[in-house]
């Protein structure tokens, strides 16, 4: 009888703990979006300034997550598979977006592309980075580099190299290798890192902007054009806003689940 007691008492601060954190606060914020029915939403949803932004943020997750990709996996197999001066240093390094703060990354670029930063002789001939999509795009790649190595990392070291020295005795190269033996054996941590890279960039918020200069119409990702309807009294608008990045995040982890094998843990 105590277990019992125990093990509901333990699902029930579980459930209720999500309950208030997420669950709660989702939930408000659909009912605060649809409140008033939903023709205002709709109208928030299709102004020029929120189609700039939905578009501006896909852009730049389709720019991000398959550059990510490559170096995930490129990552990956270099610190299992090679040895080579630092690859501690490199391993390490990979995490390291995970310990800044995206302000700090944001910062650190618009000191890096600034007039007076090591790059800022581009703005002189002509090419813009600051205030513009390659800059968003920089900041993007920078906060979501780790997930596809993290992922990529562990499963190749479980799954060793035994199938990969087979197949090079019986004559394939390594791009015959990477192909059809590592690539299949990674894809499931391949799927599960870009998924997570996915649902990053949407929600990042903190690098891109600093370095997007808040340009209402031009450089405003979802997330920034949230605060700025916020900032400017316009709730339906920030909770419209609000409810498309929660919707797609929802979808990305329904993908998520959906692909993950059966009898998987």
């Amino acid at each position: 009888m105590t277990s019992v007691v125990r093990r509901f008492g333990l699902r029930s601060i579980a459930f209720g703990y999500l309950g208030v954190i997420l669950v709660g606060p989702l939930a408000l914020v659909f009912y605060r979006t649809f409140e008033d029915g939903i023709a205002p939403a709709w109208d928030a949803l299709s102004t020029p300034e929120t189609v700039n932004a939905f578009k501006l943020t896909l852009i730049i997750t389709a720019i991000a997550v398959p550059l990510n990709t490559i170096f995930g996996i490129a990552c990956g197999l270099a610190i299992v598979r090679r040895r080579f001066p630092g690859k501690g240093l490199v391993n390490a390094f990979v995490d390291l977006p995970l310990a800044l703060s995206p302000v700090v990354v944001g910062l650190s670029l618009f000191l890096l592309y600034g007039r007076d930063g090591w790059f800022g002789w581009l703005g002189d001939h002509g090419i813009q980075i600051l205030f513009s999509l390659p800059a968003m795009v920089i900041a993007t790649i920078f906060v979501s580099l780790p997930f596809v190595a993290r992922e990529v990392v562990p499963t190749l070291r479980e799954i060793g190299d035994e199938q990969e020295q087979a197949a090079r005795t019986l004559g394939a190269n390594g791009w015959q290798t990477f192909w059809r033996i590592t690539l299949p054996a990674i894809r499931w941590a391949v799927i599960y890192g870009v998924i997570l890279t996915t649902a990053r960039c949407l929600g990042e918020y903190g690098a891109v902007a600093i370095v997007s200069g808040k340009l209402s119409g031009r450089t405003e990702t979802m997330t920034v054009h949230v605060e700025e309807r916020f900032l400017n009294f316009d709730m339906i608008g920030a909770y419209t806003a609000s409810l498309m990045l929660a919707v797609l995040a929802l979808l990305t982890l329904f993908f998520m689940q959906r692909l993950k094998p059966r009898g998987s843990h």
